[in-house]
C-alpha cells in the first residue's frame, strides 16, 4: 500500500463508487478485487466464499488463474485460507510456502508467491468468507494495510448478507449463511412450534457505510457515547434495579465496557479510515465477537453478549432510534428470539401470532417462561448462539418437550416436525371433546373442574378448557411481570375483568 494515510480512504471511497454502480454480482467482485490489488500494491487479491457444505469456494481473483474461480476450493481448516475462516483471525506472512497449514492448489497458479495476507469476511462475528492478497517479494504488511483489508472485507460480508452473491452459486449449493443449524438448550416449556425467527431486540441494519467527514463522524461517535453513558448512569439509579444481584452486575458491566478507552480509540480510528460511526461500531464489534468466541476463559465468553448488547444499544443512539414496536409487522407464525427479556415485553406481543420462544439465558422459574407457560407456547432455554446465528425472517423450529431448536431446517425435517405439531393437534382435539362430558364421580356426584389463572392472558382459555370457573387466581403474578409497583387502581380494572 502507498506510504499515505489516504490509503485505506481511497480504496473506501472506490468502493463507495462502485457499490453505487448498476453491475452484475460477478463483475463487481471483479472490479474490486482489482482495485483491491492495485491499491495496496498487490499482484494478487482473491475472495474465497463459504459455503453451506463448509468449502471455501474462490469466487474472484486478480491475479491468479482466472479459470480457477468457482472450481478452486478448500475445506473449512484447509490450507491457509480455511485456517483463516476456521480461527476468524488474519494471518500475515512473508513466507506463506513455509507455513505448516499451505496447502498447494495447482489449478490457481499461487506458486510463485511468497507473502500472504488473509482476513475473515465477518458479519456479527460469524464467519462468511475470506479476502486476500499476494506479493511475489517476501515482506509482512503493515497494521494500516491489514486494518484496510479488514474494512473491505466488511463491505463484501454486508453484500453477502443482503443476498447478492446468491445468484452466482451453482445449482444444488448454497451459502453458509443459509445453512441450517441446530441448537440443544434446556426446555423451558413443552410443545412444538414452527414459524419464523422474531429477533427481540433486531440487530441494526448498517446501510451507510463510507463518510464523508470524518470529524464529523468523530463528533457524532462522542455524542452517542456520551448519551448511551448517561442512560446507563440513569439505569443503574432507578428504585427498581435493586442493589446487587443480576440485573445490577450486566448494567454495570455496560458502564465499564461503555468507558473503555481501549473500546473507544478502535472506534475512532474505523471513522478516520473512512467508515461511517454506524459502520465503525459494527465492525469493531463483530472483530472483537470472533476474538472471544475462541477465548477459553468462560467469564469472558460470557460477556460476549453484554458487548453485543452495547453495541447495539449505541447504534440506537447514533441512529436515533428507541426500542423497536415490531407487533405490528409480525408474521403470523412469530417465534421469538432473545438472549434474555422481561415478562411485560413478551405481554407487548399479541398471542394470536405466537408459536414459540427461544431465550439464551433465564431459568424455567423466570417470570417470562411463567408468563409464556400461560400462553400455552413452547419455549427453549439457555440456547446459546442462538441470536448471532438467526436472522428476521428464517425458518424455525423449537421443540420445547427437547429444548432443541432447529435454524433454517432441512424440508425433510420440517415435514417431520409438522407431522407431529399435526399429532398433537388431533390429541388436542380429543381433549376437547372430553368437554362436553359432565364431570361426575361414578356413584353420580357432581365436581366443578375450575382452573388456576393469574394474568389477564389466561382468561380465554377459561372456555378452552371447559372448566366450570377459576379456582384460584394467582394475585402475585402481577407483581412478577411488572417493571415497577401496580398502582391500586390498576389491580381493581384486572379484578373487575375477571369478576365479569
Amino acid at each position: 500500500m502507498r506510504d499515505t494515510a489516504g490509503g485505506p480512504r481511497v480504496l473506501l471511497k472506490r468502493l463507495r463508487e462502485l457499490m453505487q454502480e448498476p453491475l452484475e454480482p460477478q463483475e463487481r467482485l471483479d472490479r474490486i478485487v482489482r482495485d483491491i490489488a492495485s491499491n495496496m500494491v498487490a499482484e494478487v487479491c482473491s475472495l474465497y466464499v463459504l459455503r453451506a457444505d463448509s468449502v471455501l469456494e474462490l469466487y474472484a481473483t486478480e491475479g491468479l488463474n482466472p479459470n480457477a474461480v468457482h472450481l478452486a476450493q478448500l475445506r473449512l481448516g484447509q490450507g491457509l485460507v480455511g485456517t483463516i475462516a476456521a480461527s476468524a483471525r488474519p494471518l500475515n506472512l512473508s513466507n506463506a510456502q513455509e507455513h505448516p497449514a499451505f496447502a498447494y492448489l495447482p489449478e490457481t497458479g499461487e506458486e510463485i508467491y511468497h507473502s500472504f495476507l488473509g482476513v475473515p469476511v465477518l458479519r456479527a462475528g460469524r464467519t462468511l468468507g475470506v479476502l486476500v492478497v499476494q506479493n511475489k517479494t517476501m515482506r509482512q504488511y503493515r497494521e494500516d494495510e491489514i486494518e484496510a483489508l479488514e474494512t473491505t472485507a466488511m463491505v463484501i460480508a454486508e453484500m453477502i448478507a443482503t443476498g447478492d452473491l446468491a445468484r452466482l452459486t451453482r445449482p444444488g449449493l448454497e451459502l453458509d449463511l443459509s445453512r441450517p443449524a441446530s441448537f440443544t438448550g434446556l426446555s423451558f416449556n413443552e410443545g412444538v412450534g414452527l414459524g419464523h425467527v422474531v429477533l427481540h431486540e433486531p440487530r441494526i441494519v448498517v446501510t451507510n457505510l463510507f463518510n464523508e467527514d470524518s470529524e464529523e463522524e468523530v463528533r457524532r461517535l462522542d455524542g452517542s457515547l456520551g448519551s448511551l453513558r448517561l442512560s446507563i448512569d440513569d439505569m443503574l439509579e432507578r428504585r427498581d434495579v435493586a442493589f446487587e444481584g443480576e440485573h445490577r452486575e450486566v448494567l454495570e458491566a455496560y458502564r465499564m465496557f461503555a468507558n473503555d478507552r481501549g473500546w473507544v480509540r478502535r472506534l475512532e480510528e474505523a471513522i478516520r479510515n473512512g467508515l461511517t460511526a454506524e459502520a465503525a461500531v459494527e465492525k469493531v464489534q463483530s472483530d472483537m465477537r470472533a476474538r472471544m468466541l475462541h477465548m477459553t476463559d468462560p467469564y469472558l465468553r460470557e460477556r460476549m453478549s453484554d458487548f453485543d448488547d452495547l453495541a447495539n444499544r449505541l447504534l440506537r443512539q447514533l441512529m436515533g432510534r428507541g426500542p423497536e414496536d415490531v407487533a405490528a409487522s409480525l408474521p403470523k407464525d412469530a417465534i421469538i428470539v432473545a438472549r434474555s427479556m422481561g415478562a411485560a415485553e413478551l405481554l407487548d406481543y399479541p398471542r394470536d401470532k405466537l408459536r414459540g420462544l427461544v431465550l439464551e439465558d433465564g431459568a424455567a422459574t423466570s417470570h417470562v417462561v411463567i408468563v409464556a407457560r400461560a400462553m400455552g407456547i413452547p419455549v427453549a432455554g439457555q440456547v446459546k448462539g442462538a441470536v448471532s446465528m438467526a436472522e428476521n425472517g428464517d425458518a424455525i423450529i423449537v421443540d420445547g418437550e427437547e429444548g432443541t431448536i432447529h435454524l433454517r431446517p432441512q424440508s425433510d425435517l420440517e415435514a417431520a416436525y409438522a407431522e407431529k405439531v399435526r399429532f398433537r393437534a388431533r390429541r388436542q382435539e380429543v381433549y376437547r371433546e372430553l368437554r362436553k362430558k359432565p364431570s361426575l364421580t361414578k356413584d353420580g356426584v357432581a365436581v366443578d373442574l375450575l382452573m388456576n389463572a393469574g394474568l389477564a392472558v389466561d382468561l380465554p382459555q377459561l372456555a378452552e378448557s371447559g372448566a366450570a370457573g377459576i379456582g384460584l387466581f394467582r394475585t402475585e403474578l402481577q407483581f412478577m411481570v411488572a417493571s415497577t409497583f401496580p398502582r391500586a387502581e390498576a389491580q381493581e380494572r384486572l379484578y373487575r375483568d375477571v369478576l365479569d
